[in-house]
Parts: C-alpha cells; structure tokens; sequence
C-alpha cells in the first residue's frame, strides 16, 4: 500500500472531535437501539407476511422503525458535521451516505403508502421488506467501516513512530 493511495478514515484532528462529541455517544446508543426496533419489526413483519397475523402491528412496527431511523440519520448528519465540517457526504462516509439515501427513499415511501393507504397491507409489508434489505446493506457498510477505524487506530498505535508519521 503505497502512502498516497493510503486515506485515512480519520486526521488526528476529525479523530479528537469524534472523541469529544456527545453526537459519537448519541450515535452510539441509537445505533443499538435502531436495530433492536428493526429486529423486532422484521419478526412482526415476516409473520404476518407468513401468516396473515398482526396486520396492525407489523404495519406500525415500520412506522415505528422508520422513525428511530429518521432520529439517526438527523443526529448523524450532526455528528458528520461536526467531526467532518460537512452534514453529508464527507470523504470518510461517502458511499455510506449515498446508500442511506436509498435508505431513507425507501422507508420514506413505506410511510406514504401507509399514510395514504396507496398500497394495501400486503404491498406496503413487501416495501419494508425492501427498505429492510437495505437498510441491512447499509448497516454492514457501517459497520465495517468502525472495523476499519478500529485496525487504523491499532495499526496506527502499534506503529514504529517513523512508519505513524508516514501515514
């Protein structure tokens, strides 16, 4: 790995703001949170999709889930600013990002349908599956993005102290 291809996930400078933010802790509790909610949404979901049971309940489930995942991305956006100086898109999470789009667009139109009735049960039920596809991709390219901060910081604190200022 040559050292101009090498980008770091964090400067030492974004990597003390992200340490000093109370939005890394808040991020850090929603995440959990989200995908306890989507767990618990997925299993509601699929049995009625399996069975035809708890129609009401799996349909709110997703509201509920779509919810927890507005609340992350905003705080998100904040806590990208505030380590990044950017809301979206900064260089470390850019494909992230543009994939939390699709995210969003597809819990966004669940809520619509739901709110508007413009797809019955059964089709607003096969959305969220969707959403929740990629809601899973996108959470995987997250967390192997922590995992590439981890073995940075590793990498980086194990280092001889002339191969840590080379990178």
């Amino acid at each position: 790995m040559s050292n101009t291809a090498y980008h770091p996930l964090y400067t030492p400078e974004q990597k003390l703001r992200r340490d000093a933010s109370v939005w890394t802790l808040v991020q850090g509790v929603l995440a959990p949170l989200q995908f306890l909610v989507f767990l618990v949404s997925l299993t509601l979901v699929l049995r009625c999709l399996a069975s035809g049971a708890g129609e009401s309940a799996a349909l709110l489930s997703v509201v509920v889930k779509t919810l927890v995942l507005y609340t992350i991305m905003v705080t998100g956006c904040i806590w990208e600013k505030v380590v990044f100086g950017q809301y979206l898109f900064a260089r470390a999470f850019f494909w992230e990002d543009v994939f939390s789009m699709l995210v969003l667009a597809l819990h966004s139109a669940y809520l619509y349908a739901w709110w508007t009735a413009a797809l019955s049960p059964t089709q607003q039920l096969w959305l969220a599956v969707a959403a929740y596809a990629s809601y899973c991709i996108n959470a995987t390219q997250f967390i192997l993005k922590l995992r590439a901060a981890r073995l940075q910081a590793a990498a980086l604190s194990s280092a001889p102290a002339s191969r840590a200022i080379a990178l």
